[in-house]
């Protein structure tokens, strides 16, 4: 059992032995870029901790989850992320014990600045119950097919509305994608390199000692909401749209019906599919 927790960019998921609370993309440590750009704002990584042990508090769960890109830069890590994340995860720790990372694509050389017991996980993902999490630049875990729901980032969906004078206002939201188990085991098997036998759901059962479930993968919006977003029902053509702007293979395959997705601002307010949303921008 999950919960959406509006209206915040956050997701509680229910076991009988635990709760868990999921976040995706802080992007810790963002300012520099802008820093780079003569543009100096100070750290909001206390803002983004005040959000996240608010949370916490109300809460009260037993774990949480980040679904990666912790911080910002990719490869390095500058002088503010190397003070920061540490303060950010011991101060964390102080509120909930267990945390785990799960890897995105900005998380190089993250290792050292997490306290003990901080526990990383592969892009891939993991389960949690009944819902599998994974990042969403790489392809997930055949193991995840096992999950009825599937959990990524990556992506930080933002929808955008147009006044009638062309004012733009940016919303972020989520998006619930329906999943095709079949579709997406078929992928991931030849992914792996292994050759279909009898039938998707035999071979995974084999190989990966699961069975297809997977019926809806859901979005989520980035828990930073300094950094904005790309926003999915854009029409207009863009240097960051196009074909690549719904970035990650997941959502590229033929195995999720993203143009027939549902959309819901943080309070819950549903807005209509991604196809709908589009024919109101062209």
């Amino acid at each position: 059992m999950f919960t959406l927790l509006s209206p915040h960019p956050a997701a509680l998921i229910k076991t009988d032995k635990k709760a868990t609370l999921v976040i995706a993309d802080p992007h810790l440590g963002w300012e520099m870029s802008l820093q780079e750009k003569g543009i100096h704002v100070p750290s909001q990584t206390k803002k983004l901790l005040k959000k996240l042990v608010d949370l916490l508090d109300k809460h009260k769960p037993d774990a949480l989850i980040i679904l990666g890109d912790v911080k910002y830069t990719v490869v390095t890590s500058g002088p503010g992320e190397w003070r920061d994340i540490p303060e950010f995860f011991v101060e964390l720790k102080r509120h909930v014990a267990d945390i785990s990372i799960v890897r995105g694509n900005h998380d190089a050389n993250l290792d050292p600045m997490l306290p003990e017991n901080v526990a990383m996980h592969p892009a891939t993902g993991l389960a949690v119950g009944d819902v599998g999490l994974f990042h969403g630049h790489k392809w997930p875990s055949p193991a995840l097919l096992g999950c009825k729901t599937l959990f990524m980032g990556h992506l930080h969906p933002v929808v955008v509305f147009r006044d009638p004078a062309g004012f733009k206002i940016t919303r972020q939201a989520w998006m619930r994608v329906d999943c095709d188990a079949q579709a997406l085991g078929k992928t991931l098997l030849k992914k792996h390199g292994v050759k279909i036998e009898g039938t998707v759901e035999e071979t995974l059962q084999k190989y990966f000692k699961v069975k297809p479930r997977a019926t809806q993968l859901y979005i989520m919006p980035s828990f930073n909401d300094f950094l904005g977003g790309r926003p999915v029902n854009e029409t207009r053509p863009q240097k960051a749209l196009g074909a690549e702007a719904l970035i990650g293979p997941v959502l590229r395959s033929a195995a999720v019906d993203v143009e027939n997705s549902e959309l819901y601002l943080l309070d819950g307010t549903y807005l209509g599919t991604l196809r709908q949303l589009k024919q109101l921008d062209s």
